[in-house]
């Protein structure tokens, strides 16, 4: 499925080569952040601390979260791209970590509370589909923020 979605921003990687470097960084960035995400509702489910009503009121710590934990990496792995590919790559990488990473936390939240109303154990479906969720949605952020960002659209 990411191929697929790699195929579509075709015209966007031939125009900035150097993104290709960072896409693996970036979508294990989002699959990580999911998967974390996931254990952590999927432990505070099994202990009784989480029930799927409270899904609403911890979105917003979620996304504080998230958005707390995104820069860090953002920063980093920004001034490798200004290094590699220049300072529009280091900005495009930057954006796409924190964007990725909050994605990936928010679909790891989100999941086994969606798994638990489907009457199925989130426990053992989450981190696949987390993964492959994560790794989708993080090749289409990374190219459309690339192509936005560079003019390509």
């Amino acid at each position: 499925m990411s191929r697929s979605g790699i195929a579509l921003f075709e015209e966007t990687i031939t125009a900035a080569f150097a993104l290709v470097m960072f896409l693996p960084l970036l979508i294990d960035s989002g699959g990580n952040a999911g998967s974390q995400s996931a254990t952590r509702v999927i432990l505070s489910m099994a202990t009784g601390d989480v029930r799927l009503k409270d899904w609403m009121a911890l979105v917003t710590k979620e996304i504080t979260v998230a958005v707390a934990i995104g820069p860090t990496p953002g920063v980093a792995v920004s001034l490798v791209g200004f290094w590699r590919g220049g300072a529009e790559i280091g900005v495009v990488v930057a954006l796409s970590m924190i964007a990725v990473v909050l994605v990936g936390s928010l679909i790891g939240f989100s999941l086994p509370f969606l798994l638990t109303r489907l009457n199925l154990d989130p426990a053992t479906a989450s981190a696949p589909i987390v993964t492959s969720v994560a790794d989708i949605t993080g090749v289409l952020m990374y190219f459309s923020i690339a192509s936005w960002y560079l003019g390509l659209w």
